[in-house]
C-alpha cells in the first residue's frame, strides 16, 4: 500500500459507475492518499464527494489515467496537454484502457480503431507465463507500443499490457477496476444495460488494479 498524492486524469466524470465508483476501485489500492481529480475533456462531472477538483495537473506522487468514452483514434485538442504530461512527468504513471493508448501514442506510439467493439471477460497471457482473466471494452487498439515494452497479450488484442523500459510506467488495455461491484452499479446507476452486463463473466476470477499496474 501506497501513502502518496495521486493525480487521477479523471476521463469518465461525467459517469456515476465507471466514473465515481471506477475511481474509487482504484484509490481503494493506495493507502489513504491525497486525491486530486483532472478532468480535460469535460466541464460536466458527477460529484464524487472524494477528492479534490483542479482545472490543471498539480504537483504529485502519482498519475493514473482513467479510461473514457473518447477514442485516442479521433484525436481531441485536450489530448494535447494529457499527451504533454505523459511525457514530462517525473512520477510514476499508470494507464487504463484510454489511459493505455494515450500513453502509448503519446510516447511514439500508434492507435487505430477495429471494425468493431470487444466486450468481454478474456485471459491475458504476460511474458513471464502466467495467465490472468481481465475484462475488455473498447474498441481502439494500440497496434505499435512506441517506447513501451509489450508485456501481455489477448487472443484478440496483441499489445495489452505493457511497461516502459526506463521511467515507471504500466499500463493495461483492460480494465482492472472493473469488478463485480462496479458493473452492478452501472446496471443499477443506467450506466449500462442489463443485455450489455450479461457479456462480461464476473464468475471468473479476475486481476485487480494492484496485481496488473502497482
Amino acid at each position: 500500500m501506497i501513502d502518496m498524492r495521486l493525480l487521477v486524469v479523471d476521463l469518465l466524470a461525467e459517469r456515476k459507475a465507471f466514473g465515481k465508483e471506477g475511481v474509487r476501485e482504484i484509490v481503494a489500492h493506495f493507502d489513504d492518499p491525497e486525491v486530486f481529480l483532472w478532468s480535460p475533456h469535460t466541464s460536466e462531472r458527477t460529484e464524487y464527494g472524494f477528492g479534490t477538483v483542479v482545472s490543471e495537473p498539480v504537483d504529485c506522487d502519482y498519475i493514473a489515467i482513467t479510461g473514457s468514452r473518447r477514442n485516442v483514434s479521433s484525436w481531441e485538442p485536450w489530448m494535447d496537454d494529457v499527451a504533454e504530461l505523459i511525457r514530462t512527468a517525473e512520477v510514476p504513471i499508470i494507464g487504463i484502457c484510454f489511459g493505455h493508448q494515450i500513453i502509448a501514442a503519446a510516447l511514439g506510439g500508434r492507435v487505430e480503431r477495429a471494425k468493431e467493439g470487444s466486450h468481454f471477460v478474456s485471459a491475458v497471457n504476460y511474458t513471464d507465463g502466467s495467465v490472468v482473466n481481465a475484462v475488455f471494452t473498447h474498441q481502439d487498439h494500440v497496434v505499435d507500443a512506441g517506447e513501451l515494452e509489450v508485456i501481455g497479450s489477448a487472443e484478440h488484442c496483441a499489445i495489452a499490457a505493457c511497461q516502459h523500459p526506463t521511467r515507471p510506467i504500466r499500463t493495461v488495455q483492460y480494465h482492472p477496476e472493473a469488478t463485480s461491484r462496479i458493473l452492478s452499479e452501472a446496471l443499477r446507476l443506467g450506466d449500462m444495460t442489463r443485455e450489455e452486463s450479461e457479456v462480461f463473466d464476473m464468475s471468473k476470477q479476475l486481476i485487480n488494479v494492484k496485481d496488473s499496474l502497482l
